[in-house]
């Protein structure tokens, strides 16, 4: 068995159970490894730190076990494909035709022309041929390194297959890893439903696209389950009510108006609305998981009244998990890493962005990091425009009194300096709440550090137009 074909098998194995094909890196920890390489060799060979190369080869050797059913590693990956390959070679004309199950993207529970090597006993196999998935992930991002979100994971799990959940929303400002964590609870649970597709919402698709796009997929694979059966299609709600079905609505701030208050839909898409309506509110046993920095407003007024509904804000990651960015950027062990983790707030893209203008300038940034500063890269304040972009008149004037203030404010102090019906105040600091851009600290408001230091840099650039 040669390289090649070795590389091919793999990459079979992992499409089979991810949706997608081998990484750049994930192809050079398999070459490393087929020629007896450590990690420390293949990390020299690709330009990569050896912990990130160990940590994505023991996500590589968990895929592989899961799709094959036994335990795969990298001291025992070359006698395991040499064994699969002998498996291959005497079961190919008896599975040859055989296809485990359809999926518009390419997916399935194993590869077309690979046998599932495992049995299952009868009571498991009965039941996958009346339960096979239908998985369209061709817009789920790659998921890249994936940072310990265990306690999001559990909830979102219990949520969605014990409690059967009918819609969650997933929000928290820009960076904060919300689309990662739900591509890791993807992989985790797609098994778990009879159909799972993740759709983007980037290009603002209107109502009608959304629904048509779903029903094409629905309908697509009961055509091929009943050939000689001319399929009427159904409204969208009957697919929710007949199947078990998980989808991913990532983007969803794109519903919503740029300039005016949080949640307030755009002319022509109001009728999402009504379709969150229908999915709270009728019987189905399907879950929608919304992904973005601004969400509907009916989830957060309806959720505490229906516990099918629930809302997670995401916030920055512990110590311990931002140091494995840092560690990845060769950083790990700078002084005053905690600190330089709690002033970003523990925010991925955040921290990602400042170690990389570390990194470029050799290290000599850190001296800055001794007293208060903070690192504002190019990258990130365009990060952060294209969130402060959206927001209305009224609540820029409440970022800017925030940003000159160094300690927490109340509502007293704020009303009497921003000279603004009270109403309007309140309103507005909902609003920016439900964004994730300010914090609460009893009924005292205050900003993060690298908000309040974008605030002033954004408003100083304003005056300057003007």
């Amino acid at each position: 068995m040669n390289l090649k074909e070795v590389l091919k098998l793999a990459d079979d194995l992992v499409f089979a159970r991810t949706g997608k094909h081998l990484s750049d890196l994930q192809e050079a920890i398999l070459r490393g490894t087929w020629e007896d390489e450590d990690y420390k060799e293949i990390a020299n060979g690709v330009h990569r730190s050896e912990d990130r190369v160990r940590e994505v080869g023991m996500e590589l050797w968990q895929i592989l076990s899961q799709e094959l059913g036994e335990k795969v590693s990298k001291s025992n990956f070359r006698s395991t494909m040499e064994r699969l390959q002998v498996s291959l070679f005497s079961h190919f004309e008896q599975h040859h035709n055989q296809i485990a199950s359809f999926n518009v993207c390419g997916e399935s529970r194993h590869p077309p022309d690979i046998p599932n090597l495992h049995p299952p006993n009868q009571e498991t196999a009965n039941t996958k041929k009346t339960n096979i998935a239908y998985h369209d992930l061709s817009e789920m991002p790659e998921l890249g390194a994936f940072y310990d979100r265990t306690p999001e994971l559990a909830t979102l799990t219990t949520w969605i297959l014990q409690q059967r959940c009918r819609l969650i929303a997933l929000t928290g400002i820009s960076g904060i890893g919300k689309t990662t964590l739900a591509v890791q609870l993807v992989q985790q649970i797609k098994n778990e439903f009879e159909y799972v597709i993740w759709y983007s919402l980037e290009s603002s698709p209107t109502l009608d696209e959304f629904q048509h796009k779903l029903i094409e997929f629905f309908s697509q694979s009961e055509k091929l389950d009943s050939p000689a059966t001319n399929q009427k299609l159904l409204p969208l709600i009957k697919y929710l009510q007949k199947y078990r079905c998980l989808i991913i609505l990532d983007d969803v701030h794109n519903l919503f108006s740029k300039v005016e208050l949080t949640g307030k839909y755009k002319p022509g898409y109001e009728e999402y609305r009504s379709l969150f309506k229908q999915i709270e509110k009728l019987s189905h046993q399907s879950c929608f998981l919304l992904i973005g920095w601004e969400q509907p407003k009916q989830v957060t007024q309806i959720e505490n009244q229906n516990a099918t509904v629930r809302t997670l804000q995401l916030t920055g990651l512990d110590i311990a998990a931002a140091r494995e960015i840092l560690r990845d950027y060769g950083l790990a062990e700078i002084d005053n890493y905690s600190e330089l983790i709690h002033r970003y707030q523990g925010n991925p893209l955040w921290i990602k962005s400042v170690a990389t203008l570390i990194k470029e300038l050799g290290g000599c940034v850190t001296e800055l990091l001794v007293d208060d500063t903070i690192l504002l890269p190019e990258d990130l304040q365009d990060v952060l425009e294209e969130q402060f972009d959206r927001l209305s008149e009224l609540e820029k004037q409440v970022l800017s009194l925030l940003a000159k203030e160094s300690e927490p404010v109340n509502l007293a102090k704020l009303l009497e300096n921003g000279r603004m019906r009270s109403t309007d105040l309140l309103n507005a600091l909902q609003s920016l709440s439900r964004r994730c851009l300010i914090e609460q600290q009893g009924s005292f408001y205050t900003l993060s550090p690298v908000l309040r230091e974008y605030a002033i840099t954004a408003i100083s650039r304003s005056n300057q137009t003007i």
